[in-house]
């Protein structure tokens, strides 16, 4: 090879795991501690089981909600909150949930999104160890301080936490993800 020539070829597994990496990490401005925190996160938590046809912003904020759960992280899991509801509520909201659904966002998770996802989509999140299914509703929220995806959290009471969605099949995938009320 020439002086003041690049190499060419092949990129090695690590180059490329490491581009891709950063490039995911730096995407979601709902990710709170971009580069290793995700990866920590990713390897300490079961994998979501993903089904529809989610956006990369509704998917990262979605797996993050449910990582916040499992890890009984109420301060993070508020923080992923839209504007809209307060901090008083999102904070009751995320302790509702961690009590509500801890078990189950240890185990197996899948999550179902609906709609088109450019701006809000709704997902269902199907706790497959515990049976519980619940429905969350993710959106680009410039209300929450910047522009990032975000989750709607008013729920602060356990009643509203723990309603299960009546329109919404028993198992994921069932409707083939189109909601149809």
């Amino acid at each position: 090879m020439r002086a003041g020539t690049a190499a060419r070829g092949p990129i090695t597994g690590a180059l490329a795991a490491s581009v891709l990496f950063a490039a995911l990490t730096g995407c979601s401005s709902t990710d709170d501690t971009a580069g290793t925190g995700y990866a920590k996160d990713y390897t300490g938590h079961e994998p979501l089981h993903v089904l529809g046809y989610p956006s990369t912003g509704s998917l990262g904020v979605t797996q993050q909600l449910v990582w916040r759960i499992a890890d009984d992280s109420a301060d993070r899991l508020a923080a992923l909150a839209t504007g809209d509801g307060g901090k008083d509520a999102a904070r009751s909201t995320a302790e509702n949930w961690i009590k509500a659904f801890g078990k189950g966002a240890g185990g197996k998770v899948a999550a179902d999104f609906y709609d088109e996802g450019s701006e809000r989509q709704t997902v269902v999140l199907y706790f497959q160890d515990t049976g519980q299914t619940k429905e969350i509703s993710v959106r680009l929220d410039g209300n929450a301080g910047d522009d990032g995806w975000h989750v709607l959290m008013d729920e602060p009471s356990m009643k509203e936490a723990t309603a299960e969605p009546t329109w919404a099949p028993r198992t994921p995938g069932g409707s083939g993800s189109s909601r149809t009320r």
